[in-house]
């Protein structure tokens, strides 16, 4: 009878509960729940070795699909990417505006690099250094290292390609990728069952080495930013959702479990093969799910940019540093590209703010001072590129004429 009770419960609840458990073991105990992290760090582990293979076999299947049809794989792709670009730079601007407005940076004081130490400088960013890390030097080396706009891009060609392939070269190679995505999908369901020890384990060390107090801590900031995204999903995602007719409420509630692992795990790459699979549940065709949701992980992270806007402009005003708004829009310009392929992992943006610090002539000490609350702003951050991300796929359907009809998409 309890077994099977047991049973009933969701895994969204499962979730819920091992988090409330996490906290509770944090904050009781609150040097033995380090020794925990192990749990999470395999967890995520897990995770992220679905990640390549699964955005490998999806965008190849999504353009070698095509093969009679190049022309509208290239229509969806420029769409995409001109709603990525609106988009993104909508929440950039919200970021800047929402950063100028609260000013969480006055008054605190950066700290010291220690005595004797050099910190760490990141080469400046530049143009020609961004296209050039779009292409792999090996495929095999990117996979290992999970450089995923890499592997993006190779799976891009790599489909353009097999596309042009004829008789059973082709299919064997198709029918080799299609098979590969349905069994990382499998293997996605068979890792999600540990979800709730990973994530509880999370939350215990969490809060076991910072606290309850750590809300207390930068809390301008920590508001600041949930302020921020909150109006980008309604300034910007809702009226999006309203224009294209996607059906708000149905989308939330299919996509409710993944979000809720995006926010408690802050990894991209927890919540991407649940959600693109509840995608097509929800009625988008698996063409598009495996074409836009990818291309999307590296080049529509909104959440991710917005955070960098806020926190740029926030090491300025700790540094005292008087930004004019003509260096504000480099800044935003600069953040535009660098953004574009950030991995989809806890707290890989601070690699893309130290960079954009050095650029500017600002303290990487601020970095520092962040990272102390990055967990908190990493969990809202995170969650809004997993939803941003499942509504411009959404949107894509639509703007192809799709009615979003669950009965059907799964067959197209």
């Amino acid at each position: 009878m309890i077994l099977a009770g047991l049973r009933r419960i969701s895994l969204t609840h499962w979730i819920l509960i091992s988090m409330v458990v996490g906290v509770g073991v944090g904050v009781a105990f609150p040097e033995a729940s380090q020794n925990l992290k192990v749990l999470s760090n395999v967890f995520l582990r897990l995770i992220k070795c679905i990640l390549v293979p699964l955005v490998f076999g999806t965008l190849v299947v999504g353009i070698a699909g095509h093969a009679g049809d190049l022309r509208s794989v290239g229509r969806l792709a420029f769409k995409a990417i001109v709603y990525f670009e609106v988009v993104t730079t909508l929440a950039l601007v919200i970021g800047l505006v929402a950063v100028n407005v609260a000013r969480p940076g006055d008054g605190v004081v950066l700290p010291p690099p220690r005595p004797g130490e050099v910190p760490a400088t990141p080469a400046p960013v530049t143009f020609s250094g961004i296209l050039e890390h779009l292409v792999p030097d090996s495929f095999f080396k990117a996979a290992a290292d999970n450089v995923v706009l890499q592997v993006v891009v190779f799976a891009l060609l790599f489909g353009v390609a097999l596309a042009q392939v004829s008789g059973p070269p082709r299919q064997h190679m198709l029918e080799f990728c299609e098979g590969l995505t349905e069994v990382m999908f499998k293997f996605t369901g068979i890792v999600m069952k540990f979800a709730p020890l990973g994530i509880g384990a999370a939350m215990a060390v969490t809060v076991g080495h910072s606290g309850l107090g750590v809300l207390k801590q930068l809390a301008l900031l920590i508001v600041t930013l949930y302020a921020a995204l909150a109006l980008f999903c309604v300034l910007v995602l809702w009226p999006v959702a309203v224009w294209a007719r996607v059906p708000v409420r149905r989308f939330l509630s299919t996509l409710k479990e993944p979000i809720l692992l995006a926010f408690t795990t802050t990894s991209s790459d927890a919540a991407m093969p649940d959600a693109m699979k509840r995608l097509v549940a929800f009625g988008v065709p698996k063409r598009i799910v495996s074409f836009v949701m990818p291309m999307g992980y590296s080049f529509n992270l909104d959440g991710s940019t917005l955070y960098l806007a806020v926190a740029s402009i926030f090491v300025a005003q700790a540094a005292k540093v008087d930004l004019s708004l003509g260096q504000q829009l480099a800044i935003l310009l600069t953040l535009m590209l660098t953004s574009k392929g950030m991995a989809g992992i806890p707290r890989a943006s601070q690699v893309i703010l130290a960079g954009t610090l050095v650029t500017f002539g600002l303290p990487l000490e601020g970095v520092l001072l962040i990272i102390g609350v990055d967990e908190l702003m990493d969990m809202a951050r995170t969650t809004v590129n997993l939803i941003g991300n499942c509504l411009a796929t959404a949107v894509m359907a639509r703007a192809e004429g799709i009615p979003l009809d669950p009965d059907t998409a799964a067959q197209s």
